[in-house]
């Protein structure tokens, strides 16, 4: 293993930001995995501290394949993380909407300009990413339809479900989006949690990219068997959006099978403890999203159902 800085920013008020990179392997450039781009995202720097831990235990016995590198980058923007705010520090810009960079631009247009610049040229990208919306995921593992997809690639990871996604505009601006235009064929694994650290769902989250490196022949990895994969496109998920606001109870969990009419949460009108909503899914299937702050706002997706 050998770690680098990837990229650094001077402050005047704080230490030096560094950007640490682990490196395994030498050769031609496998796979790059991304953590943390936010300052909320424990979960997703966790992860990628365990890919580290796995990553050393198979380099040094022999486990990588010959010719390969693969590079792991844990947080990118603790900056934030260690005061406990989600977006950038300074002008609450978010690095992950500034991609691929621009180098004379603003701090986080050069922060994502500097990243961005060591993770081209990889085969594989993977970003372990969250929602914006405060809430917990069934793990699955997602794909921008770009035309540079091939989706069949998803079940190499054996997460339950794989999902295509048709970019929006401002998706052009992702780490995802722009890894698939500089021809790395880039993925988003999703492990449950985000401001708090879920350890089994950590564990499915290492498990499945071990398991995708396994089949790509990046490493030879003994891992638990997985799912036969089902590939879907977003068009078949439903969304779920609060009719009121108030204190947020859910009365389902993720992964929980549901039927047309059933009810998953219910909204209490925080001063007089009178009940305002009822949240009914409209269709039967699988609960892979559900939103998990204690107060909500109207209009909210608070669910996200498999149709």
């Amino acid at each position: 293993m050998k770690k680098s800085i990837l990229f650094s920013l001077r402050s005047p008020y704080r230490e030096q930001l560094d950007i640490v990179g682990f490196h395994f392997g030498h050769g031609k450039k496998a796979l790059a995995i991304v953590g943390a781009m936010r300052g909320n995202e424990v979960q997703q720097m966790y992860v990628c501290s365990r890919m580290v831990q796995a990553l050393k235990k198979l380099e040094s016995s022999g486990k990588l394949a010959e010719d390969t590198e693969i590079l792991v980058v844990p947080c990118v923007n603790y900056y934030s993380m260690n005061i406990g705010k989600r977006f950038w520090t300074m002008d609450n810009t978010d690095i992950n909407r500034m991609f691929p960079g621009y180098d004379q631009g603003e701090t986080t247009q050069r922060i994502a300009d500097g990243v961005f610049s060591q993770l081209k040229g990889y085969e594989y990208g993977i970003q372990l990413a969250s929602f914006y919306q405060p809430g917990i995921f069934l793990p699955h593992v997602k794909m921008m339809d770009t035309g540079f997809t091939d989706s069949e690639i998803m079940k190499d990871f054996g997460l339950e479900f794989g999902i295509i996604r048709k970019p929006r505009p401002y998706d052009t601006t992702t780490l995802n989006f722009n890894w698939q235009v500089w021809e790395t064929k880039a993925f988003s694994v999703y492990a449950n949690a985000t401001d708090v650290i879920d350890v089994k769902a950590a564990d499915e989250a290492v498990n499945a990219i071990l398991r995708f490196m396994n089949n790509r022949s990046i490493v030879s990895a003994k891992t638990p068997p997985g799912y036969i994969t089902e590939i879907l496109d977003e068009s078949q998920t439903q969304q779920l959006r609060s009719e009121a606001a108030g204190l947020f109870f859910r009365v389902t969990d993720i992964g929980k099978t549901v039927e047309n009419g059933d009810i998953l949460g219910r909204i209490y009108d925080p001063l007089d403890g009178e009940l305002v909503a009822e949240i009914r899914t409209p269709v039967s299937g699988t609960v892979y999203f559900a939103y998990n702050s204690p107060l909500i706002n109207a209009k909210t997706v608070c669910f996200k159902i498999i149709k």
